[in-house]
């Protein structure tokens, strides 16, 4: 089983609609399906902290990895709870982690995942150290 890294925090937690539309021919969730709600479950996370969009400064955050284990078949019908954690910080990088679990079985794993993103300059194309503002919300836990 998944172990997250020491240091990491449980900062947000986002439940998604499991829809009809996402099961595949084999009647369970298609693997894609899991990536795009460990995205949303990010982007819900990053707007959470008023990161919906940098392009006005010309910076922000880029994923540069990402990666998904499947441990059980999530069928529908039902919820899907992610947790999203957050790992230590670097000096322009973070490691996200996440955990997906029913909402009628929390405490079941069924996939595990995160990405790592990096904090850029846009028109550089070139990393640049997470701003301050930015490190003190990304560990702030949103959870309500």
């Amino acid at each position: 089983m998944f172990e997250r890294p020491a240091g990491s925090v449980l900062v947000f937690q986002l439940e998604i609609p499991i829809r009809w539309g996402d099961m595949d021919a084999m009647g369970h969730m298609n693997n894609t399906v899991y990536f795009r709600f460990l995205e949303q479950t990010r982007i819900s996370w990053f707007e959470s902290m008023g990161l919906r969009s940098h392009r006005a400064t010309g910076e922000g955050m880029i994923v540069v990895n990402a990666h998904c284990t499947f441990v059980r078949q999530i069928e529908y019908p039902g919820t899907v709870l992610c947790r999203h954690y957050v790992g230590p910080l670097g000096k322009s990088s973070f490691e996200t982690f996440a955990e997906m679990s029913r909402t009628d079985d929390p405490q079941t794993v069924y996939a595990y995942g995160g990405a790592k993103g990096i904090w850029v300059d846009y028109a550089a194309q070139k990393s640049r150290p997470l701003p301050d503002a930015v490190r003190e919300e990304m560990l702030r836990p949103r959870l309500g």
